[in-house]
């Protein structure tokens, strides 16, 4: 199968796993992956999700065999924008674990998810230029990631960068001499956050502002902030705090 999904303790890895074909999305893995997404959702003792990879390609794009003398209506691409919504979206904290190269539609899955850890054997490409396509659906995510001047100067060139410049330019969070033991140490401070307000928090920040008034935007964050500090789980979290244990939700 082109996508793996496995829980340990409070994380849910869903792995691509197709390095024979750079994990490039198809339309299989694609829908694996939503599907494994919706099993992740559903699950109450997954508290957050890792998005990795086997192989050294984190993931190439999208498949370039599924594409040609295709209808635009038919192609492959128009599945991903809902994928990419769903992580943007998703209630609980996504990380992606790079250990590899991403290109195109790879970085897009990278920019969706809310943590990006590296090593520094990844890199990334925007290549799409290059091949006469645009990287039209992955700027949804990327815009709000990475600084103006460098999406320009990459998306145009096509040029490969290394991790150490994705983390300058926002696409990253970090690059980690231990992976592994970076992406666990993640994976425990997600599970001390309750599980309601890491949703809220996720879709706070993540909100619209266009057209609102600095007024209007307080009012709703205030109204936000009120309804989760009157909930039982605050109650619980605050009287945790005083009596210096952990809250019930905490592993």
């Amino acid at each position: 199968m082109p996508v793996d999904y496995d829980v340990a303790g409070s994380v849910a890895t869903i792995t691509l796993n197709a390095p024979e074909r750079r994990n490039a999305l198809s339309a299989a893995l694609l829908t694996e992956l939503a599907a494994h997404l919706a099993q992740a959702e559903t699950d109450p003792a997954v508290r957050s999700v890792v998005l990795s990879h086997t192989g050294p390609v984190f993931c190439s794009g999208m498949d370039l065999t599924a594409v040609t003398d295709v209808p635009a209506e038919q192609q492959p691409i128009n599945a991903f924008p809902v994928l990419l919504q769903r992580i943007w979206e998703f209630d609980k904290p996504v990380l992606a674990r790079v250990d590899g190269k991403a290109r195109a539609g790879g970085i897009g899955l990278i920019a969706a998810a809310d943590v990006a850890l590296a090593s520094d054997r990844a890199d990334f490409a925007f290549t799409e230029v290059r091949l006469g396509v645009v990287p039209a659906v992955i700027s949804v995510p990327v815009l709000p990631r990475v600084q103006p001047r460098a999406v320009l100067e990459l998306c145009l060139t096509g040029e490969t960068f290394p991790a150490e410049r994705a983390v300058e330019i926002g696409l990253l969070n970090r690059v980690c001499a231990d992976l592994e033991l970076e992406v666990a140490r993640y994976g425990s401070m997600f599970g001390l956050g309750e599980p309601a307000a890491l949703a809220a928090t996720k879709h706070m920040l993540g909100r619209d502002r266009a057209g609102i008034s600095l007024a209007e935007d307080f009012a709703a964050m205030t109204r936000l902030s009120a309804r989760h500090f009157a909930s039982p789980e605050a109650a619980e979290g605050i009287a945790a705090f005083r009596d210096k244990r952990r809250p019930r939700w905490a592993e």
